[in-house]
């Protein structure tokens, strides 16, 4: 409970700028338990939610760096505890909707045609401004088949918010 004022504020940051959607406190107490925080001592520098969608799908959504840490890996480090939470769970794939293609094409997800998603992943887009003019692209990895995957150095330096 202690990591929500951090994430909310790490959220912010980046929707102010329209990197991502905002969330509302109570969301994010409401969703607690689905994210991921990477910390630097006592300090939380990132965040990261795995959302489940249905049985077999979950989306990979608010992730936020401090703006003075990007690049340094912890992004990387927040999607490979989410993936490897999704395999935990028996997921057969993660997704997520992004400007980042680069980003998550480095960690095994490929882009596909957001039409390919279920229309219940569209539920976040009432609350987007750019609803009607969106530019982000879907990202899928495909987890299947990945059960016995040894994860890249440093995939457990994140953990579970709280």
């Amino acid at each position: 409970m202690a990591d929500i004022p951090v994430i909310h504020r790490l959220i912010t940051f980046h929707a102010e700028r329209g990197r991502m959607l905002f969330r509302a406190h109570g969301e994010l107490y409401e969703h607690l338990r689905d994210f991921f925080v990477a910390a630097e001592g006592e300090t939380v520098v990132g965040c990261c939610a795995l959302e489940l969608v249905w049985r077999d799908l979950a989306e990979v959504k608010s992730l936020a760096v401090d703006e003075t840490r990007r690049g340094g890996g912890i992004g990387k480090r927040l999607v490979t505890a989410a993936v490897k939470e999704g395999r935990r769970l028996g997921l057969e794939r993660v997704f997520a909707l992004t400007r980042e293609q680069a980003f998550f094409e480095r960690l095994d997800f490929v882009v596909v045609g957001k039409e390919t998603l279920p229309h219940k992943v569209w539920t976040d887009c009432i609350k987007c401004p750019v609803q009607h003019c969106c530019d982000e692209i879907a990202v899928v990895r495909t987890l299947t088949g990945e059960a016995n995957r040894v994860d890249r150095p440093g995939a457990l330096d994140a953990g579970h918010a709280g």
